[in-house]
């Protein structure tokens, strides 16, 4: 009973806190932040390789700041709208966008789900955190956009013109409370409660006063039936990792390349989520290079993360079909390489 306690005290919050970064993104997204950000990149001037890294680095930061199924859900669409604009290679910003997401999210604890249940047992300062896996951050983002554009060179070094659309920004709550949530990841260790009741009151907001929104839509975008499970799971399965010392006796002693390495399996074994979990209740020598293999792992194979799963059903809706296949043959080079070189950085 006491382990299950600690599983559950040690995973409420980083769910509330994924929870009200995805609300203050569609806040964010009804203001028009991820519209605007479409339509300025694709202004970049140059061919469709200036625009893909551009466009790139775009999708890295809003990974980092709002976390990654925030990052999957609006910045897809973008990535989309920036390469039709232009005629551009819409595989290539498709694809960039689902690598970049996973590879970008080693940044801050709110980052990635996965961040904060690692950590929860011993929370770390956000700065200190983010201080620690830059190096790793950088590396991934830049080796991630590299190796994209030498699978689509081709298409994406054919000419182009910049977009002419006019942008316009309309700096709202939700744009603010994306400042402050950044603030709040960065200078607290626990932020979740704080980030929530600003996403929840934003929310309401419009529920009760303006009516722009209703709660069908709310419920998209941050759903109890799947977040609701993935708690339950997350809490259950932390609850065996802290009475089952076997996956954990592999990395307790390991160096950091093999901690990243067995991480990813495990990930694409079970999901990056449950396998958090079950590490988070076990000694790690390197749990930064934990991180880099539940994050990173998930490049691999449609199994890794629900992130993928999301992605897949968005593209298809966008008229692309994407098949696992292609995913695999694509993502598994980029995580190798990814994995490795951040892996040896943190």
């Amino acid at each position: 009973m006491n382990s299950l306690l600690a599983s559950l005290s040690h995973s409420w919050q980083p769910f509330l806190l994924i929870t009200g970064l995805l609300l203050i993104g569609h806040v964010a997204a009804r203001e028009g932040l991820f519209e605007s950000v479409g339509h300025l990149v694709a202004r970049t001037p140059g061919n469709d390789v200036a625009l893909f890294v551009v466009t790139m680095l775009a999708v890295a930061v809003v990974t980092a700041v709002l976390n990654l199924d925030t990052s999957v859900v609006f910045m897809t669409p973008v990535a989309l709208h920036a390469a039709r604009a232009r005629g551009g290679d819409e595989t290539a910003f498709a694809f960039g966008t689902i690598l970049m997401s996973n590879a970008a999210s080693l940044l801050l604890l709110g980052s990635n789900l996965t961040n904060m249940l690692v950590f929860a047992s011993h929370p770390v300062h956000g700065a200190i955190f983010a201080a620690h896996m830059v190096l790793a951050w950088t590396a991934s983002v830049t080796l991630t956009i590299v190796m994209v554009i030498g699978w689509r060179r081709r298409q994406l070094l054919r000419p182009s013109a910049a977009s002419t659309e006019r942008v316009t920004w309309h700096i709202g709550p939700g744009t603010v409370a994306v400042a402050a949530a950044v603030a709040l990841m960065l200078l607290t260790s626990q932020p979740a409660l704080i980030v929530f009741i600003i996403a929840a009151a934003l929310e309401m907001k419009d529920l009760v006063g303006r009516r722009r929104v209703k709660w069908r839509e709310v419920l998209d975008v941050a759903s109890p039936y799947v977040v609701g499970p993935l708690f339950v799971v997350a809490v259950l399965v932390g609850w065996l990792g802290r009475n089952w010392r076997a996956v954990g006796d592999l990395i307790a002693h390991s160096n950091s390349l093999t901690t990243a390495a067995v991480a990813a399996v495990v990930s694409l074994a079970i999901n990056n989520l449950p396998a958090a979990s079950l590490f988070a209740g076990q000694p790690i020598a390197h749990p930064y290079a934990l991180l880099v293999g539940l994050n990173l792992g998930p490049n691999a194979f449609v199994t890794g993360a629900m992130s993928t799963m999301l992605w897949f059903r968005l593209v298809r809706a966008q008229g692309l079909s994407p098949t696992v296949t292609r995913f695999a043959m694509v993502g598994v080079p980029v995580t190798v390489v990814t994995l490795c070189a951040a892996a040896l950085l943190t």
